[in-house]
């Protein structure tokens, strides 16, 4: 990807790592606040998310990075649900900047 890419969110593949990581981002959401989970449902299926959503959503990628790229001696092992590197928290959020969200 290149950086006018990355700066739109436009990259081969970001489509697929942010519908991927909705998904589960989500099905969290569902079980822990149906309300806020049913908003950005609503919003993610309509094709944009609310300001809140997306703030969520920016928050939860970086919160529940699983693969941190470092060996086992160098740092620990972050279970979750689905394997997100910081690249995927990357191209999230530029996928939400490049809809107008500030993230």
């Amino acid at each position: 990807m290149n950086d006018e890419q990355a700066q739109r969110g436009t990259g081969p593949g970001d489509r697929d790592t942010v519908e991927r990581l909705v998904a589960a981002w989500l099905a969290e959401t569902e079980r822990h606040d149906r309300d806020a989970a049913r908003e950005a449902r609503t919003g993610w299926e309509r094709g944009g998310l609310s300001e809140r959503s997306a703030q969520d959503l920016a928050t939860w990628v970086t919160a529940r990075i699983t693969d941190t790229g470092f060996t086992e001696d160098e740092g620990p092992y972050v279970a979750g649900p689905v394997r997100i590197t910081p690249a995927d928290k990357d191209t999230v959020h530029a996928w939400l900047r490049a809809r107008g969200h500030r993230i």
